[in-house]
């Protein structure tokens, strides 16, 4: 991720309508995962400030940061987080160190994204869980994956395949973002870059209510615009 998208990200995420409701759904596996045992080591690959790594300190977990950018590095070190300079492709920690490994929005920035899976499953221990996002579906690529540095955008088979041959075990896979994908796809037609900008207060509301409605309807199975997963090393 470029530095001005960082910047961008940890300017925006507090308050933004996207960032928010998926921190909201970060909480909602920590706690699913709260029933299996306590909290242990967890590791954010690809940060990108420590937004969503805030929320696993919130929840009792002994985070670490792990980002290819010597800039989240620094910022993620601001918020008083633990941070590490690190290419996901190879990261300089043990096998089977973490019981908690997450990939939010990374994968898709990494060409060879099977070295990236593979080196998330073997940091994480015999039973530890996995929660990756990425962006779904090349039908939706536009300027705003050229400005983010998106490399592709995936199917769920292509996502699955990914996981699997890494050697994880795919426990779910669902779509969010699926309410707004119409609107996402008619405004990514007509942007020339990214178009995680700054919203009205109004606006801002609306769009997170909207999102906010998925956790209750059955629509995960349909095409959406981010794909997510929770997986484990067996």
């Amino acid at each position: 991720m470029e530095a001005t998208e960082i910047r961008r990200t940890v300017e925006l995420e507090d308050r933004h309508w996207w960032y928010r409701e998926r921190r909201a759904i970060l909480a909602r596996e920590l706690r699913e995962l709260r029933r299996l045992g306590p909290p242990g080591r967890a590791l954010d690959i690809g940060a990108a400030g420590g937004g969503n790594t805030r929320v696993l300190v919130e929840h009792g977990w002994d985070a670490l940061v792990a980002d290819f950018s010597e800039l989240a590095v620094e910022l993620a070190r601001e918020r008083g987080l633990r941070a590490i300079h690190a290419d996901a492709r190879n990261l300089p920690l043990p096998d089977a160190r973490f019981d908690l490994v997450m990939a939010f929005d990374v994968l898709e920035h990494i060409e060879e994204d099977d070295r990236a899976a593979g080196e998330l499953a073997r940091v994480l221990r015999p039973g530890g869980t996995a929660l990756i996002t990425v962006p779904c579906d090349m039908a939706l690529w536009s300027a705003h994956d050229v400005a983010s540095g998106h490399v592709r955008r995936y199917t769920r088979e292509e996502l699955g395949a990914l996981l699997t041959g890494a050697g994880l075990v795919v426990d779910r896979m669902w779509s969010w973002n699926v309410l707004l994908r119409p609107v996402v796809a008619r405004r990514r037609r007509h942007t020339s870059g990214s178009d995680v900008t700054e919203t009205s207060p109004l606006v801002n509301l609306g769009l997170r209510a909207v999102v906010a409605a998925e956790r209750y309807l059955p629509v995960t199975s349909l095409p959406g615009v981010s794909l997510m997963v929770r997986a484990h090393h067996p």
